[in-house]
């Protein structure tokens, strides 16, 4: 029984990114108000469907209360309230979303600093540096930099100088930089390099290939379309002796550190691009594991090009785990605003869906059903209830108030004790947010009611304290 209410809260989480307490506290709700019901003798079977065709008929109703996010105003506001009232938090995503793009991937790190900071990334960013600093051209930032330079891919170990001799020509030849990624280089053919660098007869670097195995071979293939170049790989019939300029990519920039390389597109494959970022969207949709969706949403970042970096600093560690948690609820939550959009926020949004079970109720097959729909009614209530006693305030002539106003925006700002319009204060909340919690908090009421047994821990009183003995000296 203890689990299954967190269940509603992660699973929540998990889809939407924010939502956790809405869910748990309308859990509780329909399991409270349900068992009421039941232990009366009610048909716990029939009061379940009841709640979900009530519920499932309110997630319709939601889609007309909503509205879309129409400027960054209103991306600041969601991210401030799902990071706890932090004005800076939201300026910080809206200011990260303003860069990027609404659809653009936003990473979270945790900052050396006390001070939070947003960092852009043009191009296609991995985490592999040059092999060898010889091949640094700025030596104060310690970075091998290279514009308008041609990149040769090859998905194998590079074993022998002989095998890139005639590419190295043809780049002498045309005065063109080279930067060389390959699975690995052995000694002597990066010695060579390395060589041709130091004399000045060429300007080159060399870098491992990002990842491992299969992802490996896609992450070469992704630099391939970014840079219109051809990956030299045996499976197509390639190997460095037979292949020459034709193969290699173009790039506008490339920068590579001791941890990191960035290449910048020319622009002259973007219809190639977004043809690889369709194909990588349709194997995230099939694909099963977190991890392997999380991979998946990287390689179309690096492709779509411009990935922001929140850093987040605090003072202590204590400190910083918590605000990351809230950055990244917020992250969340401006995301899910984004795809379904935004309504009334302080459990105001629940209750006017509350007010519309009354219409709900014809359309369901018998009285018991219908009981199961009041229960939803009453459990919509719970959260503003909630929000405005803990504010101090009377949680029933709050709801009381909200109702009866004609206005859909009315509400009641907990913040300031106020009822006021919550759209133009910026009290909203992610219509996803809201339609998960109801949809996972219903679905684990019906668990929970439809349960003969349901196992949880009895408080054990505590043991008295033993009297002191009386030679003891008190």
């Amino acid at each position: 029984g203890a689990r299954l209410v967190p269940q509603a809260g992660s699973r929540t989480n998990d889809v939407a990114g924010d939502g956790t307490t809405t869910a748990t506290i309308l859990s509780a709700a329909f399991i409270a108000e349900g068992m009421k019901i039941i232990v009366a003798g009610a048909n716990p079977v029939q009061i379940t469907r009841g709640i979900e065709k009530t519920v499932s008929a309110l997630v319709r109703e939601l889609k007309g209360l909503s509205t879309e996010v129409e400027d960054d105003e209103e991306l600041k506001n969601i991210a401030t309230v799902s990071s706890g009232g932090n004005t800076e938090v939201g300026e910080l995503i809206k200011n990260a979303m303003q860069e990027v793009g609404r659809k653009g991937v936003i990473t979270l790190e945790e900052s050396r600093t006390a001070e939070d900071h947003l960092f852009v990334v043009e191009g296609m960013q991995f985490d592999r540096g040059y092999m060898s600093p010889y091949f640094v051209t700025d030596t104060e930032r310690m970075v091998a930099e290279y514009e308008n330079c041609k990149l040769l891919l090859v998905d194998k170990k590079i074993t022998s100088a002989r095998d890139i001799v005639g590419i190295l020509e043809e780049c002498i030849k045309g005065g063109h930089p080279l930067v060389l990624i390959a699975e690995d280089i052995e000694q002597e053919p990066l010695a060579t390099l390395v060589v041709n660098k130091l004399r000045g007869n060429l300007r080159v670097a060399a870098l491992k290939a990002p990842g491992f195995g299969d992802r490996k071979s896609q992450y070469l293939e992704d630099i391939a379309i970014l840079t219109g170049g051809t990956v030299v790989k045996e499976e197509l019939g390639l190997t460095l002796g037979n292949v020459g300029m034709e193969v290699l990519g173009s790039a506008a920039k490339v920068e590579l550190s001791k941890e990191s390389t960035t290449v910048v597109g020319d622009g002259s494959t973007q219809e190639d691009i977004e043809a690889r970022v369709k194909q990588i969207k349709v194997l995230v949709e099939n694909a099963d594991a977190d991890y392997e969706k999380e991979k998946l949403n990287e390689r179309i970042a690096r492709l779509s090009g411009g990935v922001a970096i929140v850093q987040v600093g605090a003072q202590t560690e204590t400190e910083l785990k918590e605000k990351k948690l809230r950055v990244e609820d917020a992250l969340n939550a401006t995301r899910a605003a984004v795809e379904e959009g935004i309504v009334i926020g302080g459990g105001c949004t629940l209750l006017k869906l509350a007010a519309k079970v009354d219409g709900i109720k014809p359309s369901l097959e018998n009285d018991e059903q219908r009981v199961g729909a009041d229960i939803v009614k009453r459990s919509l209530g719970y959260c503003l209830k909630l929000i405005a006693n803990n504010a101090g305030t009377n949680g029933s002539v709050v709801m009381q108030k909200v109702v009866d106003a004609a206005d859909p925006n009315f509400g009641f700002n907990a913040a300031t004790g106020q009822y006021e319009n919550l759209m133009e204060s910026g009290i909203i909340d992610p219509t996803k947010v809201i339609r998960c919690a109801l949809e996972n908090s219903a679905s684990v009421a019906r668990i929970f009611l439809t349960s003969d047994v349901v196992v949880t821990d009895i408080p054990e009183p505590e043991p008295a304290a033993a009297a002191p003995a009386a030679d003891m000296g008190y």
